[in-house]
């Protein structure tokens, strides 16, 4: 990319308005709105162009925003509207087949979409935007579809239990770009949207780093956390002489452990690592540590890399074989986990 052109994101939203949404209609409207809200403030500050394209989904699927200026994007609250079945793969293959005649001219374009649903597919055989009328086909068509998309292309979908995330690996959709919310309450929506946030976040500080696009946008594991990822991110090792690693042998408060193992306990000087999931807060640092070499990474770019907004965010640890992440712990009595490892910054 040569240095006059600038980044331009297309980011979009496809929301299910079937009628077992009613529910939370008026929840889907405030987090649509304080996505686009946050997308217009980090479009800013990180200078990048951020275009919003909203469409909703039931029995038929409308496009009601197209590739908008964040910054100009009206309020959802006159655009969505629930009633009907599920056209959900019917929905995914119009809204990215739709994005994809996006002119992508004079700059480094990249596309994010997140779909929204609470429920099964139950609807596309019958919607006059699928393209079969076979569900299988479908299916197929929307695996074929996903498989093909550039490298400037995201597609990430949120689903209501196991058996989605089932249904959605079947479409095609890469494991690491599938969460699940919780669709009976507002909380459970609430929460959503702060997957969203957060996966958008590391999405925009990927780019500005010159990631074009993501099949891991809500892990923790290699897709997401590797050698390429934290250069890009310009995380820099620390200093060996700068910390210790301690093995953890047993059920212990941090501050026990770390005198107990000959050391001053300093608070925010004690890294715990990630081993279940968990809320962090939006002050506590975060190091990544490299399993073969022991070395550590860590700066305000780590918690960027996990996609962390300024915000307390829920993380799980993903399976990741060459890092492990660590979380600042600002307590003395936080539980330690046996056979994990503390890191001391020293």
């Amino acid at each position: 990319m040569s240095g006059n052109q600038n980044y331009i994101n297309h980011v979009a939203l496809v929301l299910d308005a079937s009628s077992s949404m009613s529910h939370l209609s008026r929840k889907v409207v405030e987090v649509a709105d304080q996505q686009i809200a946050y997308l217009a403030r980090r479009s800013g500050e990180l200078d990048q162009e951020t275009r919003v394209t909203v469409y909703v989904f039931a029995d038929k699927v409308e496009c009601v925003v197209y590739d908008k200026d964040v910054l100009r994007m009206p309020s959802l609250k006159q655009l969505y509207r629930t009633g009907g079945m599920t056209a959900l793969l019917a929905a995914s293959l119009k809204s990215q087949r739709e994005l994809a005649q996006t002119a992508q001219l004079y700059g480094d374009h990249s596309f994010l979409t997140f779909v929204l649903t609470d429920g099964q597919e139950n609807a596309s055989h019958r919607s006059p935007d699928a393209p079969a009328r076979d569900p299988r086909e479908l299916v197929k068509a929307v695996a074929e579809m996903i498989e093909t998309q550039e490298d400037n292309w995201t597609l990430a979908v949120l689903v209501p239990d196991q058996m989605g995330k089932r249904e959605a690996m079947q479409c095609g959709f890469p494991k690491e770009n599938i969460a699940i919310w919780d669709a009976t309450s507002t909380q459970g929506l609430e929460e959503a949207g702060q997957v969203i946030k957060e996966a958008t976040e590391k999405f925009m500080v990927g780019r500005a780093k010159g990631i074009r696009g993501s099949r891991a946008v809500f892990s923790t594991g290699g897709d997401a956390v590797n050698k390429d990822t934290i250069k890009a991110a310009g995380l820099a090792p620390v200093d060996p002489s700068a910390y210790q690693l301690l093995p953890v042998a047993r059920d212990a408060a941090i501050r026990e452990w770390v005198v107990e193992s000959g050391h001053t306990y300093r608070t925010g000087g004690a890294f715990y690592q990630l081993s279940k999931p968990e809320k962090i807060q939006a002050k506590k640092q975060i190091a990544v540590l490299e399993k073969k070499t022991d070395r550590v990474y860590t700066g305000p770019e780590a918690r960027a890399l996990l996609g962390l907004p300024a915000v307390e965010a829920r993380v799980k640890p993903d399976h990741n074989d060459d890092f492990t992440i660590f979380v600042q712990s600002t307590s003395v009595n936080r539980k330690l986990v046996p056979n994990t490892r503390l890191l001391l910054m020293v």
